[in-house]
């Protein structure tokens, strides 16, 4: 479509939606002309103070205003906001078969029952009703519509959908006016019926269509397809994916479950991760694999053993539940761990952020992977204020993700996030946004609120609990419970404890009950140790026993060698500042120990002699 004798301005201001003032120049002189504005929609996006505009003469001489404002200039790119040239290129767009190409009748503003659609075509067979939408509104490269809330159009869209139940072929057609888009989506935020009419039309049949524009000051045409997203968060994410890329490419930290991944391997290390510091995984994760080194392994053995591998790494039912989806695969999928999202969800232990991890990294499934460092990032890139321990925020989140997971590189598309969240969009104290490969795109950051987000609801203040700790030996053995196998700890050996901060009193009667001959009472330093829920605060004595006097076996109490303490019983770390007054060493320090143990044993023989 043209226009003819067109006219250059600079836009000044708009006193309502149906005229603005423009400054025309015409040699030497400027004059203020008062124009009128062909698209009633907002436009405050494209009409800001000397914009440079183009306006068409009027042909209707006694009007008032004598021009049309047809397009303006943004970033250098010429934008057409003429509410009447998408339906008119879109005629000519018809009407030369670039879409229909056997098309033989093409007739604007049909009556069909009540409704009225922009467009009837035929073409051979087929009879086609098709609805034109213009848009200008553009955000960060991606078109929206509408601006504002439009009752009308959510008509047109639910009339569609009866047209096509009828057996008609429904479009509707966005012709963004300008180019330079990478997609498409409706504004939920301006008005959510209109995107969720439009969803529910295209279940029905309707064909949801965006073209965008070659634009020039006199005229427009309709150029190529742009993709249709279903929301803007999805969008963005997926067109700034690949700076994330790169940028992970660049700046990827070297963990040993990133160089060969596994199904196994990437399943055991997201495991171990939930709740606890990369550092602190490396060690465990490596002994584990050497243990264990497959799911035939893991699910032989035996659970003390299985817990003192665990020992120090805390949240023990991860442990548990890993056993328990080891045997689940061994029975039901032949030993082999299914590569399907939905197949993992089936395993005990795992939700969709570890299925997520384990189908894209190891898998190359298309599906995201949201934990608490992509909700992090997630919330201050649009600053987002729903409560992100919320199920249903974290939902949303893997909604959006959904949209946008690269099919190319999934794996590294999760793993880029999660490692965005834990070096740069960090969780303590202000994000190293200078380093971020998405400050430009950030609402946070561009509002200067990164430290406000994520929003979580405040958390239920935890139970206190006081408990008096009994580390009780006899030379080199000390007394040992079993916990019981539900509930907290469950399954793991402890240092047997009262309830409550007992006097000296009050143990002594307790050791005499459970037959426990005390030679020496000494008070041990206070601890607290902290679980998701409760917090012990604790008090302990250390009881030297009578070695000539035989503990009654009563309540789970038993006697075990301090060697054997280390090397077989899992102790939670809870008491491990209680184990360290007999010199245990428990979790992390015997980890360290046996890596020195095995440091040493490295061959350092002199290599032949010979050579240079």
């Amino acid at each position: 479509m043209k226009y003819g004798n067109i006219t250059e301005g600079r836009f000044k201001r708009r006193p309502n939606r149906f005229i603005a003032e423009v400054e025309i120049q015409t040699g030497a002189q400027t004059r203020l002309e008062t124009v009128h504005v062909k698209n009633t929609g907002r436009c405050r996006e494209l009409l800001v103070p000397d914009a440079v505009v183009y306006l068409e003469k009027s042909g209707s001489p006694g009007r008032k205003t004598a021009y049309d404002l047809v397009a303006v200039e943004k970033e250098g790119q010429i934008v057409n906001m003429d509410s009447a040239a998408p339906n008119r290129a879109a005629q000519e767009w018809l009407a030369s078969g670039a879409y229909f190409p056997d098309v033989t009748l093409v007739r604007p503003e049909t009556v069909y029952k009540d409704s009225r659609f922009d467009f009837y075509v035929e073409a051979g067979e087929r009879r086609i009703f098709l609805e034109v939408k213009g848009v200008t509104l553009e955000e960060q490269g991606i078109a929206m519509f509408p601006d504002a809330p439009s009752e009308r159009a959510v008509k047109h869209v639910q009339e569609l959908a009866e047209a096509a139940k009828e057996g008609y072929e429904s479009y509707i057609l966005f012709v963004i006016q300008r180019k330079g888009i990478c997609c498409f989506t409706p504004n939920r935020d301006a008005q959510p019926a209109f995107a969720q009419a439009l969803w529910e039309a295209g279940r029905q049949g309707v064909r949801i269509l965006a073209y965008d524009c070659l634009v020039q000051a006199d005229g427009m045409r309709l150029a190529d397809p742009v993709e249709v997203a279903p929301s803007f968060e999805g969008a963005l994410l997926k067109r700034i994916a690949p700076r994330l890329l790169s940028w992970y490419d660049e700046n990827k930290r070297s963990l040993p479950w990133r160089e060969q991944p596994t199904p196994y391997r990437v399943w055991v290390s997201e495991i171990m991760l939930q709740q606890t510091r990369v550092e602190a995984v490396k060690p465990y994760f490596a002994r584990f694999m050497e243990r264990l080194p497959d799911i035939a392994s893991l699910a032989r053995v035996e659970d003390d053993e299985l817990l003192k591998l665990w020992e120090g790494l805390g949240y023990y039912s991860r442990a548990r539940n890993l056993k328990a989806a080891a045997c689940q695969i061994m029975e039901q999928y032949n030993g082999q761990m299914p590569p399907d999202y939905r197949e993992l969800l089936k395993l005990k232990g795992i939700g969709s952020y570890t299925a997520g991890a384990v189908a894209s990294i190891a898998c190359g499934q298309p599906v995201p992977a949201v934990d608490g460092n992509v909700l992090r990032v997630y919330s201050r890139l649009f600053a987002d204020g729903s409560d992100m321990a919320d199920t249903a925020g974290k939902r949303r989140v893997e909604e959006r993700l959904f949209e946008a997971v690269p099919k190319d590189r999934p794996g590294d598309f999760n793993q880029a996030l999660m490692e965005l969240g834990a070096t740069v969009c960090l969780p303590n104290g202000a994000p190293r946004c200078s380093l971020c490969p998405w400050q430009e795109f950030c609402c946070a950051k561009r509002e200067q609120t990164q430290l406000q987000y994520p929003h979580r609801a405040e958390k239920k203040p935890r139970r206190i609990e006081e408990r008096t700790v009994l580390v009780i030996r006899d030379g080199e053995r000390c007394v040992l419970r079993k916990r019981p196998p539900k509930g907290l700890l469950a399954g793991l050996y402890e240092f047997p404890s009262l309830p409550g901060h007992a006097s000296v009193r009050e143990v002594r009667k307790w050791l005499k009950e459970e037959g426990i001959g005390a030679v020496r009472i000494e008070p041990l330093a206070a601890s607290k140790h902290i679980f998701s829920h409760v917090e012990w605060h604790m008090t302990g004595y250390m009881v030297l026993a009578d070695a000539l006097e035989p503990m009654r076996e009563k309540d789970g109490l038993f006697f075990a060698g301090l060697a054997e303490t280390e090397e077989k019983y899992p102790v939670p770390s809870a008491f491990f500042a209680y184990a360290g007054c007999l010199k245990l060493r428990t979790g992390s320090d015997r980890l360290r120990r046996e890596q020195a143990a095995g440091d040493s044993m490295t061959d350092t023989r002199p290599s032949p002699s010979g050579g240079l």
